[in-house]
Parts: structure tokens; C-alpha cells; sequence
């Protein structure tokens, strides 16, 4: 299945309740603004954290990127969340510990309601699917196709580990998150993440090569934790010059060989066929899509 999604390659948290952080926000260049309601608060907080952030999504979104909220479970919390969080400057909201599609459908019937009172168009906020427990794990593929809203998943890897006595590495964490890779693929939505642990940073070099090989497995973009990952992470998602030029190249040559009346060519000593074509013009598409992006949040950034 293959749907059109939106360009969301670097989420970078960002506590809703940290003002340094929500003030420079919008300068990192990142995609999409993580505001973070749920690990970064402390219980104690939630409540006021909570009204900062139809304020500091306006904010933090000036340089371009879009706005997601990582709220809150269990649903009593939840709930107020998201009654703080549907407005016209918030995308999406990051359900952490999904647990099934009667709680994804609940949480939807919630937002439509609240976009109806408020004048927005039904359907505008979205959700990202977090996968954080070995029950919603068996689930997945019914938890990705539970309500249109849905244009994301994840594992969240540090409780996903810890709900299963695991280690968060990513040797351990390897098959749940291929396996999350193929379900949102069947489900035509944007798988997200890393395919080792990102909590570990510093050695940028290290980490463009795993970003790198997170895309080759993939994933389409990734949460970032600290704004030095964001340049790497929109870089490493997004095409090369040398990927595009080839893939241009194979475009150009299927259109000969069609007219030839071949459904298959060689190029450097390969054989290519449908898929690679089909592949092909999914990158230059994405590629155009990222290319867009990117000058709007220049706009953005110089005005």
C-alpha cells in the first residue's frame, strides 16, 4: 500500500514547559516539533505544562516545521491532554502507549469533537501510533489501521525494552522494530525511528551511519532528542544527489525501452525491471516533496 504522506523526517523533542528550549525551538531546522507533555514533565507539572501549549505551538512552528504533541497515558490524563493540545497549530499528536484500536477510536472520537467545537476541519490533527508494551506489539497491525488519523508508528523503544525485560540495544530491539517497519507499510503509513538506540549521542559520525542504515531498513524519519541530530537526520533521510541522478537515469531509459517495446533493461551490469522503476519514482517524488519542504522552512526561517 502506498499513500501520500507528509515530509516529517527530523521530530525533535522539545519539553513544552522548558522555555530555552521552546524559544529556540524554531531556529533547529527540524521538520516537526516534538512538545513533549508526557517523560520530559513531571507529574507534578502536567497540569500546568499542559496550558502552555496552544501557545508554544505557535511558537515554536514560525521557522516552518510542524507541531506534534507526545501526551500522556493513562487516559484520565490523556483526555486533558488533548483537550489542550486540537488546535489550528498542532498537527498531531503522539499517542504513547497505544494499547488497541478501542483506544486509538476513543481518542479519535475525542478529537473530532473537539475540532467541530472549535471550527477546524475534522481530520486535521493526526496521530502517531507509539508501540511501547509486548501486548500492543501483537496488535500492531490492527493498532495502525484503527482510524484514518493515523499517519505514523513507533516503538518506543526504552519502554518497549523495559516491558519486556530487555535491554534497549539495538541487537535486542531489532525484530520488533522490522517487524513495526513492514506493518506500517501494509497499513500506508510512515514508519519512524531508528534502527539502534538513540539515546546515545556525541560521536556524530557513528551516528550518520546508523541513521543512514535506519533509512536502508525503512524508516522514514526519527524522534531526535538533541538539536546536533537534526541536520544528520533531515540529511541521511533524504535522497542523495548521486540517488537521484540515477534514479532520473532509469526513468529516462524505462521510457526508451517502452518505446522500444521492452519491458526491461540493463544499466552498469544490472538488470532492471518494474520494482526498481517503481522505486525510482518514489524516490524523485519524495525527493521533490523534501526539496519543497525545505524551501518553505527557508522562507519561513528569512521571514
Amino acid at each position: 500500500m502506498y499513500r501520500e504522506l507528509p515530509v516529517w523526517r527530523s521530530l525533535m523533542y522539545v519539553p513544552v514547559n522548558v522555555e530555552k528550549y521552546v524559544d529556540k525551538a524554531h531556529t533547529r531546522g527540524a521538520d516537526v516539533i516534538q512538545l513533549d507533555i508526557e517523560d520530559s514533565v513531571p507529574l507534578a507539572e502536567k497540569a500546568n505544562a499542559r496550558k502552555l501549549v496552544e501557545k508554544n505551538a505557535a511558537r515554536v512552528r514560525r521557522g516552518g516545521a510542524d507541531v506534534v504533541v507526545r501526551i500522556n497515558q493513562p487516559l484520565s490524563l490523556a483526555v486533558r491532554d488533548i483537550e489542550h493540545s486540537v488546535c489550528p497549530d498542532v498537527d498531531g499528536i503522539a499517542v504513547t502507549k497505544a494499547t488497541g484500536v478501542s483506544h486509538l477510536q476513543l481518542l479519535d472520537e475525542l478529537v473530532s469533537e473537539l475540532e467541530q467545537k472549535r471550527g477546524m476541519a475534522v481530520g486535521h490533527t493526526k496521530f502517531i501510533t507509539m508501540i511501547e508494551t509486548p501486548e500492543a506489539f501483537f496488535k500492531i497491525r490492527e493498532i495502525t489501521t484503527a482510524t484514518s488519523r493515523i499517519i505514523a508508528c513507533n516503538i518506543g523503544g526504552e519502554d518497549f525494552a523495559l516491558n519486556c525485560n530487555m535491554q534497549p540495544s539495538g541487537e535486542a530491539l531489532f525484530y520488533p522494530k522490522q517487524h513495526m517497519i513492514i506493518a506500517a507499510n501494509a497499513a500506508g503509513i510512515m514508519p519512524l525511528g531508528f534502527i539502534d538506540s538513540v539515546a546515545g549521542f556525541g560521536d556524530w559520525e557513528k551516528f550518520r551511519a546508523m541513521v543512514r542504515r535506519s533509512r536502508d531498513f525503512g524508516f522514514m524519519g526519527a524522534g531526535c532528542i538533541h538539536p546536533g541530530q537534526v541536520t544528520i537526520v533531515n540529511e541521511e533521510y533524504k535522497p542523495a544527489a548521486e540517488e537521484v541522478e540515477y534514479a532520473r537515469k532509469i526513468i529516462a531509459l524505462d521510457r526508451e525501452a517502452q518505446a522500444a517495446g521492452r519491458g526491461s533493461f540493463a544499466v552498469d551490469g544490472k538488470m532492471i525491471d518494474i520494482p526498481v522503476i517503481v522505486r525510482a519514482e518514489r524516490m524523485l517524488k519524495r525527493y521533490a516533496a523534501i526539496t519543497a519542504r525545505e524551501s518553505r522552512t527557508l522562507a519561513a526561517m528569512k521571514g
